[in-house]
């Protein structure tokens, strides 16, 4: 089968997993990790090089920090359909006593998970200290980050992305959400962003766009991103994704940011979702 094909087989079966794991506890945040479900597996399954026997220190291995936390469910399904801890432990999504809480932590040493990331505005100040010491060790390894859009209202990030630049920060690929969707509304609504493009580059940094729900698109862009490293320059790309993308009453709403369906919609939802077969890694847990 296709790189392509094998690819959208996986991004099926984490949607899966995301509308499952939230229905089945009702709690969490199926919107924006329905939109970053192709990011994330093309990231794991294709573009990074990663180890899932973890080691904290990730010593000659790209790295990836999520920095808008609240999407853990798209990331503990990823991290789970890589190989980094049993699948069926997508079960105890934000149940007591599980590893897998609502916001990724690190105490629980779950395997995968580099940082705490249930405050907004961190994961990139984070990120650049990991790429710093990949620079400092002779690492030639990439380090990835994710952010969410409306988390570029904290001012840490922007502190951050200064002194990347400054820095001469160039092993990161840092990735915008740009989904145009907060908690409480559209991020035109709740504080605007502006011309994105126009403030990363005025910052500094390599800029590059992508389409983050067609994952041949974004494969490529990673790929390319990668080859624009060690110019000097960060890079970012600011990726446009829907919503909820993948089921369709949920795209394009802020209204499923952090709200999970109940039992008819979680139906239709999977519906919509083709099961997949055939591969060791999928079939729902």
């Amino acid at each position: 089968m296709p790189t392509t094909e094998k690819l959208k087989k996986i991004a099926t079966q984490v949607r899966r997993d995301i509308v499952r794991m939230v229905h089945a506890v009702n709690s969490g945040h199926p919107g924006g990790s329905l939109g970053c479900t192709d990011y994330l597996v093309a990231l794991y399954f294709e573009v990074m090089k990663h180890n899932p026997d973890f080691s904290m220190d990730g010593k000659n291995e790209d790295l990836f920090f999520l920095s808008n936390g609240h999407i853990s469910p798209v990331f503990y399904s990823v991290l789970a359909r890589s190989g980094y801890f049993p699948v069926k432990e997508l079960a105890t999504f934000r149940k007591l006593n599980s590893r897998l809480q609502g916001h990724p932590t690190t105490h629980e040493g779950l395997p995968g998970v580099r940082m705490a990331s249930g405050s907004l505005g961190q994961g990139l100040s984070v990120a650049l200290g990991a790429a710093l010491t990949k620079k400092l060790n002779g690492d030639d390894s990439l380090v990835y980050s994710l952010h969410g859009d409306g988390e570029l209202q904290e001012g840490q990030i922007w502190e951050a992305a200064m002194y990347a630049a400054h820095n001469k920060v160039d092993n990161i690929i840092s990735t915008i959400d740009v989904n145009g969707q907060q908690i409480d509304g559209s991020t035109d609504q709740v504080l605007s962003l502006g011309n994105l493009r126009a403030k990363w580059e005025a910052f500094g940094w390599e800029v590059l766009d992508a389409y983050g729900n067609n994952i041949d698109e974004i494969v490529k862009t990673l790929q390319y991103a990668k080859t624009q490293t060690g110019k000097g320059k960060p890079v970012v790309i600011l990726m446009k994704t829907e919503m909820g993308a993948g089921v369709d009453f949920m795209m394009g709403s802020h209204k499923w940011h952090g709200v999970a369906p109940n039992d008819e919609q979680l139906a239709t939802a999977l519906a919509q979702l083709e099961e997949t077969s055939g591969y060791n890694y999928l079939g729902d847990y």
